[in-house]
Protein backbone atom coordinates (compact mmCIF):
# COMPACT_ATOMS: atom_id res chain seq x y z
CA UNK A 1 0.00 0.00 0.00
CA UNK A 2 1.24 3.51 -0.87
CA UNK A 3 2.67 5.57 2.00
CA UNK A 4 0.09 8.35 1.46
CA UNK A 5 -2.76 5.84 1.65
CA UNK A 6 -1.38 4.45 4.91
CA UNK A 7 -1.25 8.00 6.33
CA UNK A 8 -4.84 8.64 5.21
CA UNK A 9 -6.11 5.51 6.95
CA UNK A 10 -4.29 6.46 10.15
CA UNK A 11 -5.72 9.98 9.99
CA UNK A 12 -9.23 8.63 9.43
CA UNK A 13 -9.04 6.83 12.77
CA UNK A 14 -8.77 10.13 14.65
CA UNK A 15 -10.45 12.63 12.30
CA UNK A 16 -13.76 12.70 10.45
CA UNK A 17 -12.52 13.20 6.90
CA UNK A 18 -16.01 14.23 5.83
CA UNK A 19 -15.48 17.55 7.61
CA UNK A 20 -12.10 18.28 5.99
CA UNK A 21 -11.13 19.53 2.55
CA UNK A 22 -8.36 18.02 0.48
CA UNK A 23 -5.99 20.90 1.30
CA UNK A 24 -6.55 20.51 5.05
CA UNK A 25 -6.12 16.73 4.84
CA UNK A 26 -2.89 17.25 2.88
CA UNK A 27 -1.55 19.58 5.53
CA UNK A 28 -2.26 17.03 8.26
CA UNK A 29 -0.43 14.24 6.44
CA UNK A 30 2.29 16.52 4.99
CA UNK A 31 1.26 16.23 1.34
CA UNK A 32 1.55 19.50 -0.60
CA UNK A 33 -0.84 18.94 -3.48
CA UNK A 34 -4.60 18.51 -2.87
CA UNK A 35 -4.89 16.49 -6.10
CA UNK A 36 -2.54 13.89 -4.65
CA UNK A 37 -4.80 13.64 -1.62
CA UNK A 38 -7.84 13.26 -3.85
CA UNK A 39 -6.16 10.58 -5.98
CA UNK A 40 -5.15 8.42 -3.03
CA UNK A 41 -8.52 8.81 -1.35
CA UNK A 42 -10.07 7.53 -4.57
CA UNK A 43 -7.70 4.57 -4.56
CA UNK A 44 -8.73 3.73 -1.00
CA UNK A 45 -12.34 3.95 -2.08
CA UNK A 46 -11.74 1.53 -4.96
CA UNK A 47 -10.08 -0.91 -2.56
CA UNK A 48 -13.06 -0.73 -0.22
CA UNK A 49 -11.27 0.80 2.75
CA UNK A 50 -13.35 4.00 2.73
CA UNK A 51 -16.72 5.16 1.42
CA UNK A 52 -17.77 8.42 -0.22
CA UNK A 53 -20.26 10.74 1.44
CA UNK A 54 -22.14 13.74 0.02
CA UNK A 55 -21.70 15.50 -3.32
CA UNK A 56 -18.38 16.95 -2.18
CA UNK A 57 -16.86 13.46 -2.62
CA UNK A 58 -15.09 13.71 0.72
CA UNK A 59 -14.28 10.40 2.32
CA UNK A 60 -15.16 8.93 5.66
CA UNK A 61 -13.21 6.08 7.12
CA UNK A 62 -14.74 2.69 7.61
CA UNK A 63 -13.12 2.59 11.02
CA UNK A 64 -13.95 -1.02 11.77
CA UNK A 65 -12.53 -2.38 8.53
CA UNK A 66 -9.33 -4.29 9.17
CA UNK A 67 -6.82 -3.98 6.40
CA UNK A 68 -7.16 -7.17 4.40
CA UNK A 69 -3.49 -7.70 3.71
CA UNK A 70 -2.20 -10.58 5.85
CA UNK A 71 1.46 -10.80 6.80
CA UNK A 72 3.46 -13.72 5.49
CA UNK A 73 6.53 -15.70 6.46
CA UNK A 74 8.73 -17.66 4.06
CA UNK A 75 9.03 -21.34 5.00
CA UNK A 76 11.70 -23.59 3.43
CA UNK A 77 10.52 -26.85 1.85
CA UNK A 78 12.90 -29.69 2.72
CA UNK A 79 11.44 -32.26 0.33
CA UNK A 80 8.86 -34.97 1.01
CA UNK A 81 7.98 -37.37 3.80
CA UNK A 82 6.02 -40.60 3.73
CA UNK A 83 2.74 -40.97 5.53
CA UNK A 84 3.17 -44.74 5.15
CA UNK A 85 6.35 -46.78 5.42
CA UNK A 86 9.51 -44.72 5.66
CA UNK A 87 10.90 -45.00 2.13
CA UNK A 88 11.84 -41.45 1.12
CA UNK A 89 15.42 -40.65 1.98
CA UNK A 90 15.72 -37.67 4.31
CA UNK A 91 18.08 -34.93 3.20
CA UNK A 92 18.30 -31.46 4.67
CA UNK A 93 18.27 -29.81 1.27
CA UNK A 94 16.03 -26.82 0.59
CA UNK A 95 13.95 -27.48 -2.53
CA UNK A 96 12.12 -24.17 -2.46
CA UNK A 97 9.97 -21.94 -0.27
CA UNK A 98 6.29 -21.40 0.38
CA UNK A 99 4.73 -18.15 1.59
CA UNK A 100 2.53 -18.85 4.61
CA UNK A 101 0.22 -16.48 6.47
CA UNK A 102 1.27 -15.68 10.02
CA UNK A 103 -2.12 -16.98 11.14
CA UNK A 104 -0.83 -20.44 10.15
CA UNK A 105 2.80 -20.02 11.21
CA UNK A 106 3.66 -17.29 13.70
CA UNK A 107 7.35 -17.41 12.81
CA UNK A 108 9.72 -18.90 10.27
CA UNK A 109 12.75 -19.52 12.49
CA UNK A 110 13.06 -23.24 13.18
CA UNK A 111 10.08 -24.05 10.95
CA UNK A 112 10.20 -26.07 7.75
CA UNK A 113 7.69 -27.68 5.40
CA UNK A 114 7.44 -31.18 3.94
CA UNK A 115 5.22 -32.46 1.17
CA UNK A 116 3.17 -35.45 2.30
CA UNK A 117 3.25 -38.70 0.32
CA UNK A 118 0.79 -41.55 0.89
CA UNK A 119 -2.56 -41.96 2.67
CA UNK A 120 -1.64 -43.28 6.10
CA UNK A 121 -2.46 -39.98 7.86
CA UNK A 122 -5.69 -39.08 6.05
CA UNK A 123 -7.62 -39.38 9.33
CA UNK A 124 -5.22 -37.24 11.35
CA UNK A 125 -6.56 -34.18 13.11
CA UNK A 126 -4.13 -31.28 13.17
CA UNK A 127 -6.04 -28.11 13.95
CA UNK A 128 -9.07 -29.73 12.33
CA UNK A 129 -7.22 -30.83 9.18
CA UNK A 130 -6.08 -34.24 8.01
CA UNK A 131 -2.97 -34.99 5.96
CA UNK A 132 -3.50 -36.12 2.38
CA UNK A 133 -1.00 -36.79 -0.37
CA UNK A 134 0.18 -33.50 -1.81
CA UNK A 135 -0.47 -31.47 1.34
CA UNK A 136 2.35 -29.54 2.96
CA UNK A 137 2.90 -30.08 6.67
CA UNK A 138 4.50 -27.34 8.77
CA UNK A 139 7.07 -28.67 11.21
CA UNK A 140 8.57 -26.97 14.27
CA UNK A 141 12.15 -28.17 14.51
CA UNK A 142 12.77 -26.27 17.75
CA UNK A 143 9.95 -27.88 19.76
CA UNK A 144 11.64 -30.96 21.24
CA UNK A 145 9.01 -31.58 23.92
CA UNK A 146 7.46 -34.62 22.27
CA UNK A 147 4.44 -36.04 24.06
CA UNK A 148 1.92 -38.81 23.52
CA UNK A 149 -0.40 -38.06 20.59
CA UNK A 150 1.90 -35.48 19.03
CA UNK A 151 2.29 -35.63 15.27
CA UNK A 152 5.98 -35.84 14.45
CA UNK A 153 8.40 -36.20 11.58
CA UNK A 154 10.71 -39.12 12.26
CA UNK A 155 13.77 -40.35 10.40
CA UNK A 156 14.27 -44.12 10.45
CA UNK A 157 17.40 -45.51 8.80
CA UNK A 158 17.72 -42.29 6.83
CA UNK A 159 14.10 -42.19 5.61
CA UNK A 160 11.49 -39.64 6.71
CA UNK A 161 7.86 -40.19 7.66
CA UNK A 162 4.97 -38.43 9.38
CA UNK A 163 3.28 -40.29 12.22
CA UNK A 164 1.35 -40.06 15.48
CA UNK A 165 3.71 -40.56 18.41
CA UNK A 166 2.87 -43.05 21.16
CA UNK A 167 5.08 -43.83 24.16
CA UNK A 168 4.44 -47.11 25.94
CA UNK A 169 6.61 -48.83 28.57
CA UNK A 170 9.85 -47.44 27.25
CA UNK A 171 8.97 -48.11 23.64
CA UNK A 172 8.13 -45.59 20.99
CA UNK A 173 5.35 -46.48 18.58
CA UNK A 174 4.65 -44.48 15.43
CA UNK A 175 1.01 -44.87 14.48
CA UNK A 176 -0.93 -44.24 11.29
CA UNK A 177 -4.40 -42.67 11.26
CA UNK A 178 -5.89 -43.79 7.98
CA UNK A 179 -8.88 -45.15 6.12
CA UNK A 180 -6.50 -47.87 4.89
CA UNK A 181 -4.76 -50.48 7.07
CA UNK A 182 -1.18 -49.59 8.03
CA UNK A 183 0.99 -51.38 10.56
CA UNK A 184 2.47 -49.36 13.42
CA UNK A 185 6.20 -48.75 13.50
CA UNK A 186 7.68 -49.92 16.79
CA UNK A 187 10.99 -48.36 17.65
CA UNK A 188 13.65 -50.17 19.66
CA UNK A 189 16.50 -48.43 21.42
CA UNK A 190 18.96 -49.98 18.98
CA UNK A 191 17.20 -48.58 15.90
CA UNK A 192 18.62 -45.66 13.98
CA UNK A 193 15.84 -43.24 14.87
CA UNK A 194 15.46 -39.48 15.12
CA UNK A 195 12.54 -37.08 15.55
CA UNK A 196 13.25 -33.94 13.56
CA UNK A 197 10.23 -31.88 14.55
CA UNK A 198 6.61 -31.61 15.59
CA UNK A 199 3.90 -31.12 12.97
CA UNK A 200 1.74 -28.15 14.02
CA UNK A 201 -0.25 -27.27 10.90
CA UNK A 202 -1.23 -28.47 7.44
CA UNK A 203 -1.42 -26.48 4.21
CA UNK A 204 -4.20 -28.01 2.10
CA UNK A 205 -4.84 -27.86 -1.59
CA UNK A 206 -1.77 -29.33 -3.27
CA UNK A 207 -3.37 -32.63 -4.21
CA UNK A 208 -2.62 -34.54 -7.35
CA UNK A 209 -5.54 -34.83 -9.77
Amino acid sequence: MHEIQEKLLKLAKIENLNNLGYRKIGKLIQVDHPQKVKFHLMQLRKKGYITAQNDLNIMQSMKNVVEAQPEFVKIPVLGSANCGDATIFAEEKIEGYIQVSTTLAKRSKGVYALKAVGDSMNKANIQGKNIEEGDYVLVDHQDANYKNNDYVVSVIDGCANIKLLKKNDGQIVLMSESTSPHNPIIIDASDSFLITGKVFNVIKGFHNE
